[in-house]
Parts: structure tokens; C-alpha cells; sequence
């Protein structure tokens, strides 16, 4: 099995949308006691460092050498903690072929972040009593394998038992071949339905893109609009991401990075920068920068955006078969730290915000190409995490190759 297979499975591609929690846990030890957010030391926010230059110069030593072992050409680093100061930094390129630098201003895409946004948009609907997470899929998208069972609970916590659409080999050949073209959710989901589900709805947790897909198809039948529109009105305007969208097409906007991956058909790197991310759409399509990230790293971790009560039921972290790692509906905390990560052909992100301190950490790189087996984002928030939270190092391993 390719590399990209392995990773297409994670986020929109669980790098090619990015989760990386691609783990499967049985329904009797998820599910026959009550599941607890990860237990991890507390950290107040007392504990975690002033960023004084002196932290600073640990910080920029720790980042570049994690680009230079896992050879990324740039990097943008954002880490915010009230009363303690900020720390933010551009590393390396943003163009191979010219060498222009990386920049903090510069859109990137997101991958698998995109999925904290359908499920925020799914939860406002909820909200607003128009849907409920206990309705079954299958009373808003026909022909879904036991469709009258999975509710759309279980889509959004990665607990359906559907095929991953982007571990077909088909779906690898057809994105390879020509991976600027568009893909509809109606031709995703007929890569994921040929297979037979892989266990019963609510049995096991796994990462799995076909569930946002379904997630977002709900959402526009609920609203009547189109998920991007959706997205873009509803959710980005509340929240005040002013350069953060849910792209219509393969629309890219100015300034951006170019992003390089070796997930082609030759196995070779390429710039990956104009691939149209439709094949990922509501599991990893969208594009935002470093400071709208900042903002909505505490808005999704926080709930401003949605009910107390619902946003406690997003946060239920169940069992992820890693240590010190939960997932919520469309959110994971590892070792304390609340988010998402991403990746997709050329680009990955990491958004995560820390409660008991306030602090937001968010990495942007341009390169999905991984280094020993780890996603690079994952090797940026460990190597940083390190330093300035020591009780809670972020550590996410990838899944196994085959598996």
C-alpha cells in the first residue's frame, strides 16, 4: 500500500485531509464505560513560560531542526498565551523555484481542519433545533450502507464503520492521474459504497473521510444551501475570519504558498499548489492564514459559536487507542491540547489551543512529505510543546503503513 493511501485515510486526506487519527478502538473498551477527556497533568496558566527572547531562541533552534531533518521548506509558527507574550515566526521558502520566504500573511490550505468547520456548521444546526445528532444519515442521504443505523453522532466522532473513500485504489488512481480535476460527494461516496462496511455503526473508532462527506451533504439539505456558502456565511463571518474560506472550486486566493508532496503517481515531489481540493470538500478543503487560525483555535475549543451544552457534547473525547488522545465530534485532545491538524497533497496544519493556560498554538508548513514515519506538522508541535509545555507535549503518532 502507498504511502498516499495510508495518509489519503487521515485527514481530507487525512492528509490528503489530514486526521492523523486513523486508530481503531473496540466497542468494549470505548464504549462499556463512560469516555473521559484524556487524564493529563494540569497546567495553570502560571506555568506556562513568559516568551521571552531567551524561550524565543530555544524555539527558533527547535523548529529549524525539525526542517532541516524532515526537510520542509517552510514554516509559520504562531504561539499566543495571555499575559506571557507571543512567539511568531516565518521559516524557509514559500517558493522552491524562486525562493521567496515564507511569510506569515500567506494563505495555506488547510486539510483536515476543515473538518472542525462542517462540524461546528452541523452543530449550529443542532443548535438551532433543525437537525439532531441522533437522527439517522440515512434521513438525509440515500443509499448509504446501513444508513438507517449510523447517526450522525457517530459521522462526526468517527464512529460510522464506512469505508474510507480515499484508501479506494481507484479514487488514488483517478486523483493521481488527473488531480486537478473536480470530484463531486456523489462520485467520493461511490468509492467508499462499492466496499462492504468495515464493522457496525458505533463499534469502533476510525478516521475515516467518508464520514464528512455525509456530514456535509446533511448540512446542505438541512439548510438549503450549498456547504461552501453555508460555511462561508454562517460560520467564518461569526467568527470573524476575515481570510478564511471554503473554496468553490480549485480558487487558491493571493498571496499563497506553494505546497510539494511526493503523494503523485510517480512518487516523485511536485508542487502540489493548484491541485483542486474538491476530492476532499468538507473533510479538507478550505484555506484560511496564521492569524485567522489563531482566532478560531480559541472559538473552537471554547464554543463561543454554539450552546454550553452542545459544545460539552462535542468535547465527550471517546477513547482514540493512542495515549493520552480523545475525539470529540469533529475535535481531539491529545496530552490537553484541543484542535485539529490537517494535511493534503503539499500542506499541513496544526490548530490546537490549551484551556488551562489560554494558549493557542498554530502551525502552517508547506509540505506534506513525512519524516520516519511522523506527519511534520506533528514533529513542529512536539518539538514546541517540549519547551513550553512540558506536561502536555503534543505527540499524535501516524498510523502504521497497510493498516
Amino acid at each position: 500500500m502507498t504511502r498516499l493511501h495510508t495518509r489519503l485515510r487521515r485527514g481530507a486526506a487525512g492528509a490528503v485531509a489530514a486526521g492523523l487519527l486513523v486508530i481503531s478502538v473496540s466497542a468494549e473498551s470505548a464504549y462499556s464505560q463512560p469516555a473521559p477527556a484524556p487524564t493529563v497533568s494540569s497546567t495553570s496558566s502560571s506555568d506556562f513560560p513568559q516568551l521571552t527572547p531567551a524561550v524565543a531562541k530555544q524555539l527558533d533552534k527547535a523548529v529549524t531542526q525539525v526542517m532541516r531533518e524532515a526537510h520542509v521548506p517552510g514554516v509559520t509558527v504562531g504561539l499566543w498565551a495571555p499575559g506571557k507574550g507571543s512567539y511568531v515566526r516565518a521559516f524557509g521558502v514559500a517558493d522552491k523555484a524562486t525562493g521567496a520566504p515564507m511569510s506569515t500573511g500567506l494563505n495555506m490550505r488547510l486539510g483536515s481542519e476543515t473538518k472542525t468547520f462542517t462540524v461546528t456548521a452541523l452543530l449550529m444546526l443542532v443548535d438551532q433545533g433543525k437537525i439532531s445528532l441522533d437522527d439517522p444519515i440515512g434521513k438525509y442521504v440515500d443509499g448509504v450502507p446501513n444508513g438507517d443505523r449510523i447517526t450522525l453522532r457517530e459521522l462526526a466522532g468517527m464512529r460510522s464503520g464506512l469505508f474510507n473513500y480515499s484508501m479506494d485504489p481507484d479514487f488514488f488512481k483517478a486523483l493521481t492521474t488527473d488531480p486537478r480535476r473536480p470530484f463531486t460527494p456523489q462520485e467520493l461516496l461511490a468509492y467508499s459504497f462499492k466496499h462492504p462496511v468495515q464493522f457496525q455503526p458505533g463499534e469502533k473508532f476510525e478516521y475515516c473521510n467518508t464520514n464528512l462527506i455525509l456530514v456535509g451533504l446533511a448540512v446542505e439539505k438541512v439548510s438549503g444551501q450549498p456547504l461552501a456558502e453555508y460555511i462561508n456565511r454562517n460560520v467564518l463571518a461569526p467568527a470573524g475570519l476575515d481570510h478564511t474560506l471554503f473554496p468553490k472550486a480549485a480558487e487558491f486566493p493571493a498571496p499563497h504558498a506553494h505546497g510539494y508532496t511526493d503523494q503523485t503517481a510517480t512518487g516523485k515531489t511536485e508542487d502540489a499548489t493548484d491541485w483542486n481540493p474538491s476530492w476532499a470538500w468538507a473533510a479538507g478543503a478550505m484555506i484560511s492564514d496564521l492569524n485567522d487560525m489563531r482566532t478560531w483555535a480559541g472559538t473552537l475549543a471554547t464554543g463561543t459559536l454554539l450552546r454550553p451544552a452542545t459544545q460539552a457534547q462535542r468535547l465527550k473525547m471517546s477513547p482514540s487507542g493512542l495515549p493520552n488522545t480523545g475525539y470529540g465530534l469533529g475535535i481531539f485532545n491529545v496530552a490537553g491540547w484541543i484542535g485539529h491538524n490537517g494535511s493534503l497533497p503539499g500542506y499541513e496544519s496544526l490548530v490546537v489551543y490549551l484551556p488551562e493556560s489560554k494558549a493557542t498554538l498554530v502551525v502552517l508548513l508547506n509540505t506534506d512529505i513525512g519524516y520516519k514515519g511522523s506527519e511534520p506538522s506533528t514533529l513542529f508541535g512536539q518539538a514546541i510543546t517540549s519547551i513550553v509545555t512540558p506536561q502536555h507535549i503534543f505527540k499524535l503518532p501516524a498510523q502504521p503503513a497497510g493498516r
